[in-house]
């Protein structure tokens, strides 16, 4: 009879702070920008440089630690990590290992059985590190330190997942969460959110912990689900085999599918943690905290129940345009001009959703204004422009934010309600196509919708369809 495991999986989620500045000096955490340019001696870790704490990091931690459920120290300390790593230029990370800022929250998940909490042991604050740039031409590696000093929290849960749907279901709570708090962009492939997983397998009602290993270097949420996959593949087979499987950190390679030892797993004294002579304690105050919970936003759950209860959207609506802030704050403001809900919904699901898919682009990326959208939706109503004019405009409002009004004028794209004109060239559409008449009048009412097609035709697509239907028909029901 063979061996039934189950799996354990914890994860530990570094997420970039969206601040203006770095956690302990003035330099700007803008991504991108030529290497080394967002530096100064605090960053860099040159000696005598002290650091200075940015306020608004510790106000976006505890943001959302209290939207993760999490009880928030009054009382606060910074410690140094010691390792040396190129990439690491004072030779210590400043974060919190004794008493981190958050601590004892979780959030709950949809999965196949069900809700499940995922619980948090503790959100902690800390400094990114830099990064090494590998030239595989001249065989040698760089150091770009913009990134040395960014500010992060870390978001350690408790080993509560047991599958790769889960694991990401837990992510995209957590990214969801954080991008409605405006705390970071949560942008994987920049860097601004990456997670490492630890994960360890035991027979299935063991009441023992299985060795753990942790892998790094995942970038995407596709990634981590293989990942997940390989190492538990691995695991397995190994205690299969009758071998110990070994804590130690892995590189996971996505283009091989496969997992690399990088160094055997420290524990927190190889790190050899101690308090951070040059920072203060933080201490904050009840009423500090307490605005702080009062500024939270209104969050996913409830803006979904809202856009049912009092705009009348359908539930299946109200939750694809709450999947993504961007969206749904775009939903809002073009509402708002509008007063049309479920048409503003409408091109958001439809035309928005279809065009950021075709350009590969994510709804963080949409650039077009409300106001522009807000007024192509009430021409439409107006009959100003078919439905299929609208999409064309529609195309250049996603691309360029093209003013409706301007582009409908230079193109001349605006609807032709002129009956008089229509009606000439329905006489010419019938006249040309005789049989489409003869078929229509023996019952095949079908054919008008291809004598409708030729007039929509000839009208380059700017007819009234609603009219040309209107008069068309009357014109073949004559005697």
């Amino acid at each position: 009879m063979s061996v039934q495991y189950e799996i354990m999986i914890g994860l530990e989620v570094h997420v970039e702070l969206a601040t203006k500045t770095k956690i302990f000096c003035g330099c700007s955490t803008a991504f991108g920008g030529e290497p080394n340019t967002h530096t100064c001696p605090v960053c860099t870790g040159m000696p005598g440089a002290l650091p200075v704490l940015n306020k608004k990091v510790v106000e976006l931690a505890v943001a959302v630690g209290l939207a993760a459920g999490c009880k928030i120290r009054s009382y606060c300390r910074f410690d140094r990590k010691n390792y040396f790593y190129p990439d690491n230029p004072q030779n210590y990370q400043i974060s919190q290992l004794y008493l981190p800022v958050c601590y004892d929250g979780g959030i709950e998940i949809e999965t196949a059985s069900g809700q499940k909490v995922i619980r948090i042991h503790e959100i902690h604050m800390e400094e990114d590190a830099g990064k090494l740039v590998h030239d595989e031409w001249s065989d040698s590696s760089l150091v770009d330190y913009n990134r040395s000093g960014v500010p992060l929290i870390e978001i350690v849960s408790e080993p509560d997942m047991s599958s790769a749907d889960e694991v990401i279901a837990y992510l995209e709570k957590l990214r969801m969460m954080i991008q409605y708090l405006g705390a970071s962009d949560c942008k994987l492939q920049e860097g601004s959110m990456r997670a490492d997983v630890n994960l360890s397998v035991r027979p299935v009602g063991s009441e023992r912990m299985g060795t753990r290993t942790e892998m790094k270097n995942l970038n995407s949420f596709k990634a981590i689900a293989r990942a997940i996959e390989g190492e538990r593949a691995r695991q397995i087979e190994l205690l299969e085999e009758g071998k110990a499987v070994v804590q130690e950190t892995r590189r996971w390679d996505d283009n091989k599918e496969y997992s690399y030892a990088m160094r055997s797993k420290e524990d927190a004294q190889d790190y050899r943690y101690f308090p951070d002579p040059d920072l203060p304690p933080v201490v904050l105050r009840a009423d500090w905290i307490e605005s702080i919970r009062a500024r939270q936003p209104e969050m996913r759950d409830e803006k979904r129940a809202r856009y049912t209860a009092e705009l009348g959207l359908p539930e299946y609506d109200a939750k694809i345009l709450t999947e993504s802030k961007k969206l749904a704050d775009l939903f809002e403001e073009t509402t708002a001009i509008c007063h049309k809900p479920k048409k503003v919904s409408n091109w958001l699901m439809g035309e928005t959703l279809r065009l950021l898919k075709e350009k590969e682009q994510d709804s963080a990326d949409i650039a077009f204004s409300a106001a522009h959208l807000a007024r192509l939706i009430d021409l439409a109503d107006e009959g100003a422009v078919n439905s299929t004019v609208a999409k064309e405009v529609f195309e250049q409002i996603f691309l360029h934010d093209a003013d409706p009004d301007r582009y409908i004028e230079e193109n001349g794209l605006a609807t032709v309600s002129d009956s008089g004109l229509l009606g000439q060239v329905i006489s010419q559409a019938m006249a040309e196509n005789p049989q489409s008449v003869i078929d229509y009048k023996n019952g095949k009412k079908k054919a008008m919708g291809y004598l409708v097609g030729q007039v929509m035709k000839a009208m380059k697509g700017k007819a009234d369809p609603a009219l040309v239907n209107q008069m068309l028909k009357e014109e073949l029901e004559k005697e």
